[in-house]
């Protein structure tokens, strides 16, 4: 099978702006490629990682990558698919985010060896640009009624409050395209499918610029691949304590595991086919003939593949041991202080502090329904009172359905 059927089967192909050249490149010499992150935050969420999966490989294959850390765009934000105007980071918080990302991926793309990839920042060609020089540059090819017909703008536009701010961001990823392939030959793009209009937006830039410059139009193309979402189409990285990071200080190992463990049934064939190295014959095998067998291959491969095999081992055997009703080292543990529980506390105002829940209504929909046990014993009512006499060994017990548990400790 070719390269670029290998990607194919796998289901990472949703858009491309030219199949046919595309898949001459995959299947052809070396090129050089592209991912955009935006360090909005200090660690990459799951979406981010499953883009990394098909630099991986690409580079695998002998391509060249380059994972571009947009320093100069997380100043502004991207507004795709956002109904309120992003947060405006500071610079500070740019640069920190910045060297937090470039260290996550380095995990997960080699840096080294006969095919390394390279990072660059944005900022370093577009921070200094001058306003006036980089609208008559780039703004000039951009025509605004055809800019807010995209998908990208629709929903800020739809709520009345689209930014001059936000405008702009689609200029700087379209020039971000443009700039490496003058100065990295890079051919192709790659990214979620969220990002269509801004990558067809630099392909057709560069067009516009070398015509206006009376250059040979350089052949650049555009790939996405399609969002990670959940077989109900909710978006897969939100949990019910917020987004699924890569990096364990944000997301635990085992909450990573398990978030995968809890997935539908639907989806394993088609995470194991994104996050293994299984053939596509394997995976199907494997989901056919036993799918919580699968579920457990896929969640183990998943965690093994961002956090190490053996961290991946620890989760796997946690998990099947609280699943068991064991209590475990490993568990996952919050805190309370003593003092909190001295005079007793109600069982709602302990689920939300100790954060097994979201909010009190969840807690009183989920005790009214037999939802939450503690120390194996279901709640009587959303009234009863939590003593230091339920703390055995200055600990407690909490369960959640029948997948969720939670040991609480006494500080």
């Amino acid at each position: 099978m070719s390269k670029f059927n290998l990607i194919k089967e796998r289901g990472y192909i949703y858009q491309t702006t030219d199949e046919i050249m595309i898949e001459k490149l995959i299947n052809g010499e070396p090129f050089t490629f592209y991912l955009g992150i935006d360090p909005t935050a200090d660690s990459l969420h799951i979406g981010h990682f499953f883009a990394l999966t098909l630099v991986r490989r690409l580079q695998k294959m002998g391509h060249h990558p380059i994972i571009l850390v947009g320093g100069a765009t997380a100043l502004v934000g991207d507004p795709s698919g956002k109904k309120d105007l992003r947060t405006v980071l500071t610079k500070e918080q740019v640069d920190h985010n910045k060297q937090e990302v470039k260290n996550l991926v380095q995990r997960f793309v080699a840096m080294d060896g006969d095919n390394p990839a390279i990072i660059v920042d944005n900022a370093d060609w577009i921070n200094g640009e001058s306003y006036i020089d980089f609208m008559r540059k780039v703004g000039i090819h951009f025509n605004v009624n055809k800019m807010l017909a995209t998908d990208c703008y629709k929903n800020r536009l739809q709520e009345g409050g689209l930014t001059f701010l936000e405008m702009g961001y689609m200029l700087m990823q379209a020039y971000d395209f443009v700039y490496l392939n003058r100065n990295h030959n890079c051919v192709m793009q790659i990214g979620g499918s969220d990002q269509w209009a801004n990558m067809v937006a630099g392909t057709e830039l560069s067009r516009k610029m070398a015509i206006a410059s009376g250059e040979e139009k350089p052949d650049i193309y555009a790939l996405t691949c399609p969002l990670l979402v959940k077989a109900d189409g909710e978006k897969m990285g939100k949990t019910a304590t917020g987004t699924l990071w890569v990096s364990r200080d944000k997301t635990t190992v085992y909450d990573f595991y398990q978030m995968f463990i809890n997935t539908y049934d639907e989806d394993v064939e088609r995470l194991l086919a994104f996050f293994s190295d299984y053939s596509m014959d394997e995976i199907k095998n494997i989901c056919n003939e036993n799918i919580i067998t699968a579920k457990k291959i896929m969640a183990y491969e998943i965690t093994k593949l961002v956090h190490g095999e053996a961290e991946a081992k620890i989760a796997k055997e946690t998990s099947e041991s609280v699943f068991a009703g064991n209590i475990t080292d490993n568990m996952p543990t919050a805190s309370i202080e003593k003092v909190t529980i001295n005079m007793g506390i109600n069982i709602i105002d302990l689920l939300t502090t100790v954060n097994i829940v979201t909010s009190r209504s969840e807690a009183k929909r989920l005790i009214e329904q037999n939802g939450i046990k503690l120390n194996g014993e279901r709640i009587e009512g959303i009234n009863q009172q939590i003593t230091l006499a339920d703390f055995k060994e200055q600990s407690l017990i909490l369960q959640k359905g029948k997948k969720t548990y939670l040991k609480v400790i006494l500080i």
